[in-house]
This record gives structure tokens, C-alpha cells and sequence, in this order.
């Protein structure tokens, strides 16, 4: 089973040990390592994957136990009714109190870290160096150093980190990967992307009035919705962005761990191939919700519709036509989309076909993980494309906070 992977070839650890000379420790922690767990030899691939997943909320979304290729070994969640759900939901009878009781467990070759963003890197760190393969909910780190970090631990222990990004793997970024590819769109170049999702608030307390992890969370920091829309599409990575924030005195607002005063984030980024990547993420106001995406080439262009309309086809036609002011401009020619549902074709083992969260996406990033170890090759959304996901809307934010100050990005390199 071949999984939909473009720009990449399958590399193995071994290949790039063989040939990397004195850099063989940093390439050999993207790369996919040999599936092992604590005081085991590696195990030849194709074996089955057993798995621990960590997070009884968003972690019970996935399809493991379907995967013909996974066992999930055992479940963790600090609050015993989620600890139930994940048993029942992927029919494990081993639970463990924690993550760090369960990195304990020599039988698991790889964990699925789907606790609070602002936990991410701290317990990813302690999953690779407990000696397994780590999955993790999105975003990647909360800061610029902690994306340091990250990527230091995967060079350091060899092993796999993915990051769970819905939208790289939702059917119309299927359909734009394909598309570019093939060279449809010519020059691709503007994208926007937006994450529109008006009363998140509402996760941002709990029954008691306490407040949650995400109270006041800064919308860019939860940016890979939309950079994924880029960044999987095309391979660019974000150099520079200024971004406007706003914000009311909402009584939700105030005095939250973030120190946020801003409902919306709109920033405007530039590729390493000077292209403009418009990227709203708004929690508040009157608008439509989706994570959706515009792309824009110079031979064609392919648009969703976050009002309910499907997505269609701009295609730059030979026709002209007279604007409203009697000029002539080119006629496009606007065709209907019919979205494939990928997640029906061989892009899937069998068991996995089946319609699933976040447009279609969570059986393919079952699939990408568990293939990608079973095949020691990196997945597509190793350490290094997580990052890039990632640390561009930290520092749109700081530019917020600066009142739109145009910032730089920095690089933190592909890892190849």
C-alpha cells in the first residue's frame, strides 16, 4: 500500500546513515526509524504497530484498531471516564493512570500524544526518549525555542515524530496536491487559507466556571489548519509575516494565561519563493465556519466555499468581456468541481475506507503514521514539516502584538 506522499521518495534510516557522513545523527531522526521499544532490537518492517494512545478527548477520533497494520497495546488518560471511552473505543483492556506510566510499557513500539497544546513538546520529549515513535495533535510547540527542542529530540533519538494535521490530509488539499503536481495551476502563486470558527469560547471553560488550557489561546498559535493548506501543497516555506489582531473587552479576554487580547488574527506571509499566503484565523464575529482554502496559478485556480457552496475550477480563458466600466478583461471560464472522496480508493487499506473527521482526514493520519513505520520512511508531516507549520503563526502573532510589524520567520531547516 503506497501512501500519498508527493515530493518525497520513500527513505530509509539505513540509506541515509550510508550516506550522510558526519550528519548521519540529525538526518537519521526524520527519516522513519526502525519500529522498537524500550530494551528491544528493532523489528523488521511490515510487523504490526502496537500502539498507546494518551488523550481520551480529541485521542478517541482515530481509527487504529481498524488499521490492519496497528494494535493499540494500551490507553492513558489522567481522568478515569476518558481512560474508559478510549478502551471502549479502540477495544484495549490495558489503561494506564498516565503518559508516564504508560512510556513505561516495553510492549509499545509508538505513542499517540493527544493532550493540551500546551503539553505537547513536554511529553513528545518524554515519548522519545522513553525509546518509542511518537504521533501528536497539533500545534507542535508553543514557542520558537520549544520547536528547537522538538526537532533536537528526534535528531537525538532517532526516531519518528508526525504531527496529526487535519487539513494536509482533507480531500479538497488532496485534490490541490494533485492538481500541483501535475502542473495544473501553472504558477501557483497567491493562497489563502482560513480557519474561521466562531464560539470556540465555548471550550474555553469548564462545568465548574474553571478555566481551560485554551482560554485566551492566541488564534496564530493554532495555525497549521491553514499553513498546511501551503506548506503540504507546495513545499514553500514562510519567511516573513505582518499580522493585525482584534480584540474587544470581552469579559473572556481578560486576565487569561496568554496574555491575549485578540479574538481574530489576519496575517499576510511571504514564501521563500516571494509569494503572498493570506491566512485568517478568526474565533469571533459573523462569518461562515470551515478550514478552508484558496489556490490561485496563472493557468488555474481551485477554490473552496466556506458558505455550503462546493468547490470549483477558475481557469483562464481565451474569451474577453467588458467590465462594468466598459473595459475589456479576460473571461474565465468557471467549471464545478465534483469532489473526490480519496478516502474510497487504494489511497487507504480497505478497513480504512470509510468517511471519517475533518473532511476524510483522521483515517488517512492513521495510515500515514502506521505506514510510514511499518515502511521506515518519513511520514508526511515529520519533525521538520511540523515546524514549519507551525512556527510561522508564533511569530504572527508576536507581530500582532506589535501593532503588524513586519517580522522574519526563521528556518529551521527540512532535514535532508
Amino acid at each position: 500500500m503506497t501512501s500519498d506522499v508527493f515530493n518525497r521518495q520513500p527513505v530509509s534510516r539505513r540509506r541515509f546513515l550510508k550516506h550522510s557522513g558526519a550528519t548521519a545523527a540529525t538526518l537519521a531522526a526524520t527519516v522513519g526509524a526502525w519500529t522498537r521499544s524500550s530494551g528491544e532490537e528493532p523489528v523488521q518492517p511490515g510487523r504490526k504497530i502496537r500502539i498507546g494512545v494518551v488523550g481520551g478527548g480529541f485521542g478517541c477520533s482515530f481509527h487504529w484498531h481498524e488499521h490492519p497494520g496497528c494494535t493499540v497495546q494500551a490507553v492513558s488518560d489522567l481522568r478515569t471516564d476518558r481512560r474508559d471511552l478510549l478502551m471502549q473505543t479502540y477495544r484495549c483492556s490495558k489503561p494506564y493512570e498516565s503518559l508516564e506510566k504508560l512510556i513505561l510499557d516495553d510492549s509499545i513500539d509508538a505513542v499517540g500524544v493527544f493532550t493540551e497544546a500546551p503539553n505537547h513538546v513536554r511529553h513528545c520529549v518524554e515519548v522519545l526518549n522513553a525509546g518509542k515513535h511518537v504521533v501528536c495533535a497539533v500545534p507542535a510547540a508553543m514557542n520558537l525555542a520549544e520547536c528547537q527542542e522538538l526537532i533536537d529530540a528526534v535528531k537525538r533519538t532517532g526516531l519518528t515524530f508526525m504531527m496529526a494535521e487535519t487539513s494536509y490530509w482533507q480531500q479538497p488539499t488532496i485534490s490541490a496536491r494533485k492538481f500541483y503536481e501535475a502542473g495544473e495551476f501553472g504558477t501557483l502563486y497567491a493562497v489563502k487559507s482560513v480557519y474561521h470558527h466562531a464560539g470556540l469560547e465555548s471550550l474555553w471553560f469548564n462545568g465548574d466556571g474553571s478555566t481551560t488550557w485554551r482560554h485566551g489561546f492566541p488564534p496564530m498559535h493554532y495555525p497549521t489548519h491553514c499553513t498546511a493548506h501551503l506548506v503540504g501543497v507546495s513545499g514553500e516555506r514562510l519567511v516573513e509575516v505582518a499580522c493585525q489582531g482584534w480584540g474587544d473587552d470581552h469579559p473572556a479576554l481578560q486576565k487569561n494565561a496568554y496574555s491575549n487580547p485578540f479574538w481574530n488574527e489576519t496575517a499576510q506571509f511571504k514564501t521563500d519563493r516571494g509569494h503572498p499566503f493570506t491566512v485568517e484565523i478568526w474565533w469571533a464575529g459573523a462569518h461562515g465556519g470551515g478550514e478552508l482554502a484558496e489556490w490561485h496559478g496563472d493557468k488555474m485556480s481551485f477554490l473552496c466555499d466556506e458558505y455550503g457552496r462546493s468547490p470549483f475550477i477558475v481557469r483562464s480563458g481565451k474569451l474577453t468581456e467588458l467590465d462594468s466600466g466598459g473595459f475589456a478583461r479576460a473571461q474565465a471560464n468557471i467549471e464545478p468541481y465534483q469532489q473526490p472522496d480519496w478516502w474510497k480508493t487504494d489511497m487507504l487499506p480497505e478497513p480504512l475506507r470509510h468517511d471519517s473527521g475533518h473532511h476524510g482526514s483522521h483515517t488517512f493520519i492513521t495510515h500515514e503514521f502506521i505506514d510510514s513505520l511499518q515502511n521506515d520512511r518519513r511520514p508526511a508531516v515529520d519533525v521538520y514539516e511540523a515546524v514549519a507549520y507551525t512556527a510561522p503563526g508564533i511569530v504572527a502573532h508576536q507581530s500582532a502584538l506589535k501593532g503588524g510589524a513586519l517580522l522574519s520567520i526563521p528556518d529551521f531547516g527540512r532535514g535532508a
